[in-house]
């Protein structure tokens, strides 16, 4: 149990769960951008960091765009297209179809399901690595066989099961979306995250493990699709000297300008995910012999980017703990803790941590959703007469787990403090 009364002495500069990192000539292709006055979004950065991400992830086509999210928005609409065809005018390509989708993920990976007017359905997690849980997902097409898209995350920097998955849907012929946002550089079987599916996305998002302040990248080896997203990110314009439009479009294009800190971000990649490892391997030492785990990976045949370092209690060292909407209660207990007090541990000496993803399943906005677990319907499981219910790995993850500070411009120093005030949660 943590007592505050010891008064550990508080960082004086923050330390971050995961910032931005910056070096002395990060501005170089910005300003270049802005001297040449390709303030627009076209210009030679957008050129080069396309070209440079197929080179690293091993993809075809590679469309620079505002966000992840966008990325993520046109792979719906040309796999609701390639699955179902152009859809009825003032309706989305996904229109009123079942997609399913990751649990356990930041709701932008699910949302744009939304936009395309599909229904999301959300695959339990499993304990392996955190990821979609492939049982679950062919439980998933038997009850729901009319599934022909899936999209699938890779949690925290760490790959899923993806040849489970791929052979799943192959099997029931669906397409594959990967939301890679979060594990840009990992890889699986020597292969990078990002060319899995059909239609794939990253993303550059401030705490990512490269940024340049926002944008994204919809990866794919279709040259047609390619082509497509080019085109509906620049609002569909037709080949005419006027503004011309022939179908809907958006304003999804990546500015030259941050393409331009994107640029200088590509070469540090490696850099950022040794510095990440390291953390990994250092709270994994200091923890060791605390009643927790580290998020997990396969070790035989995959390296994850070690994005954010984990870790989860064990079942019989938590802590009474409680969660609102808003809010969360927790009864100290030596030899005990929970995610709420070691948050609240380690906030007090300005570091900051935070909860695991709040499976989508639980969400407000979707709990109306279905919700498949390995053996079936995840909702309304639970009998006041019959001892036992279905095992829900994601509720049980978040409820024990949480993310630790993970900036690689974090000291051994630093983190060894953190881990020891994490230590004191348990006394």
């Amino acid at each position: 149990m943590f007592n505050p009364d010891n008064n550990y002495e508080k960082f004086e500069n923050k330390v971050w769960l995961s910032s931005p990192t910056m070096y002395p000539d990060s501005m170089r292709y910005v300003m270049e951008a802005y001297e040449t006055n390709w303030m627009s979004t076209v210009g030679a950065n957008i050129n080069e960091v396309e070209k440079q991400i197929c080179e690293k992830v091993g993809c075809k086509y590679a469309v620079a765009l505002s966000a992840g999210t966008a990325a993520l928005h046109l792979a719906m609409k040309l796999a609701g297209e390639k699955v179902y065809g152009k859809p009825a005018p003032g309706t989305g390509a996904l229109s009123k179809r079942f997609v399913a989708a990751s649990d356990m993920t930041f709701d932008a990976t699910v949302n744009p399901i939304v936009y395309e007017g599909g229904i999301p359905v959300f695959i339990d997690t499993e304990y392996d690595t955190w990821n979609m849980d492939p049982i679950a997902l062919e439980k998933a097409f038997e009850l729901y066989p009319e599934i022909k898209v899936v999209v699938v995350a890779h949690l925290y920097g760490t790959p899923g099961k993806i040849d489970e998955i791929r052979e799943i849907c192959n099997r029931h012929g669906a397409v594959i979306i990967e939301d890679a946002a979060e594990s840009l550089g990992a890889s699986y079987k020597g292969v990078q995250t990002g060319v899995f599916g059909t239609y794939n996305a990253i993303s550059f998002n401030g705490n990512k493990i490269i940024t340049g302040s926002s944008g994204g990248m919809l990866l794919t080896d279709s040259k047609e699709a390619a082509d497509k997203v080019r085109k509906w990110s620049t609002q569909s314009r037709e080949r005419a000297a006027w503004y011309q439009h022939e179908e809907l479009g958006y304003n999804y294009r990546m500015s030259n300008v941050i393409a331009g800190v994107v640029r200088n971000q590509i070469p540090h990649l490696e850099e950022h995910i040794a510095q990440k490892k390291a953390i990994y391997m250092r709270y994994k030492e200091g923890l060791k012999d605390l009643p927790v785990q580290m998020n997990p990976y396969d070790e035989k045949n995959s390296e994850p980017n070690f994005w954010l370092s984990c870790m989860i209690i064990d079942k019989d060292a938590m802590c009474k703990q409680v969660r609102g909407e808003q809010e969360a209660l927790y009864v100290g207990e030596h030899g005990k803790s929970c995610p709420t007090e070691i948050l609240e541990a380690i906030a007090s000496i300005n570091a900051e941590g935070r909860p695991i993803w709040k499976p989508m399943h639980m969400q407000p906005i979707y709990r109306m959703n279905p919700f498949v677990v390995r053996d079936g319907n995840g909702r309304a499981r639970t009998n006041a007469y019959i001892d036992g219910g279905c095992l829900d790995v994601g509720m049980d993850i978040f409820e024990r787990g949480l993310c630790l500070p993970s900036d690689n411009k974090m000291t051994a120093e630093e983190q060894d403090k953190i881990i020891e005030v994490i230590r004191a949660c348990f006394e």
